[in-house]
């Protein structure tokens, strides 16, 4: 089991920021730098295909950017199976994804779409890159997702923030209880469990305190909480929370 929780620092909204305004800042780029000295593990992207978030051209520039293993959210589709393979990112993640979405609602389906997803899990372990799907705590889209053989699953943690959030306890105990089931289960059968989307300062701690999971993804609140009081202070808080908790 983990015994140090790893952080994930999600930049695409730095780039939803820069994209507003069509120009070239702020620049994500800097962000990744910045949250490498912050004391980031990871650096999480997702390149829509409505590049409402990363460009193709940001690729590049982040991976000379930091040294840090970088995890690309990704829909499973040829174009993007095809800028995964030359990229080579270390982690490819698949997520469900909208056009009308504001952002990513749920987990994936590898349930239902096994024949389709089976395909480019193939190429992309061929390739070098460990697999991870973005799935809802459940156990069924646990053990799909290891049927196909990826190697990560992340487990979806917006519905236990949205509990959190409207005071509703016993309920986002029981979703707690959900992730917490599931991480055991995928530690058990050997797929490395990881949470995230949504997490906050006020919500980190008990999904942290999770023995088994080995790192949490998170972005939107750190880029919102860097308005205040900076990126390597929001960056820094959510270490100094993880770290607590795991303690």
């Amino acid at each position: 089991m983990a015994e140090r929780i790893r952080l994930g620092v999600n930049i695409d909204h730095v780039a939803t920021i820069r994209n507003a305004r069509g120009g070239s800042h702020p620049d994500p780029m800097r962000a990744a730098l910045m949250a490498t000295e912050a004391g980031a593990d990871g650096i999480t992207l997702h390149l829509r295909e409505d590049r409402r978030h990363i460009r193709d051209g940001d690729l590049t520039e982040i991976r000379t950017a930091t040294a840090l293993p970088i995890n690309m959210e990704m829909a499973a589709t040829e174009e993007m199976l095809e800028i995964a393979l030359k990229f080579k990112p270390e982690t490819a993640m698949f997520v469900p994804e909208e056009r009308a979405e504001l952002t990513t609602e749920g987990g994936l389906d590898a349930a239902r779409a096994h024949n389709h997803l089976a395909h480019f899990v193939r190429q992309l372990n061929k390739n070098g890159s460990r697999v991870s799907f973005f799935i809802e705590p459940d156990m069924v889209q646990l053990h799909a997702a290891h049927a196909l053989g990826v190697q990560i699953t992340e487990f979806h943690t917006g519905r236990y923030v949205e509990l959190v959030q409207a005071g509703e306890a016993k309920l986002a105990e029981l979703e707690l209880d959900r992730i917490r089931n599931c991480a055991e289960e995928a530690h058990r059968i050997g797929i490395e469990p990881q949470a995230g989307h949504g997490l906050t300062f006020d919500t980190v701690k008990p999904v942290a305190a999770i023995p088994q999971i080995t790192e949490l993804n998170i972005g939107h609140f750190l880029v919102g909480e860097a308005i205040f009081i900076g990126l390597p202070a929001a960056i820094g808080e959510m270490r100094r929370l993880m770290d607590e908790a795991r303690a």
